[in-house]
């Protein structure tokens, strides 16, 4: 039992690594791209990925620290 929340924890981490740096990269696109009629939807993408990165990895390290 204690294996698998060690296993969950660090898959979640591993889904949110990505996010955490995809999503400050969407958003300095956007901010670029000021002029362009899709700033505000592309800048939302940027928080939104940004923002379930972070949870997510929270939620991993709460997963692992829980499971110690």
């Amino acid at each position: 039992m204690i294996r698998q929340g060690i296993k969950k924890g660090f898959q979640l981490l591993a889904i949110s690594l990505p996010c955490l740096f995809l999503g400050p990269v969407v958003i300095h696109s956007a901010f670029t791209n000021r002029a362009h009629p899709l700033f505000i939807p592309v800048l939302l993408i940027g928080i939104a990925i940004a923002c379930f990165g972070a949870i997510i990895g929270f939620k991993g390290i709460r997963k692992i620290v829980e499971s110690l």
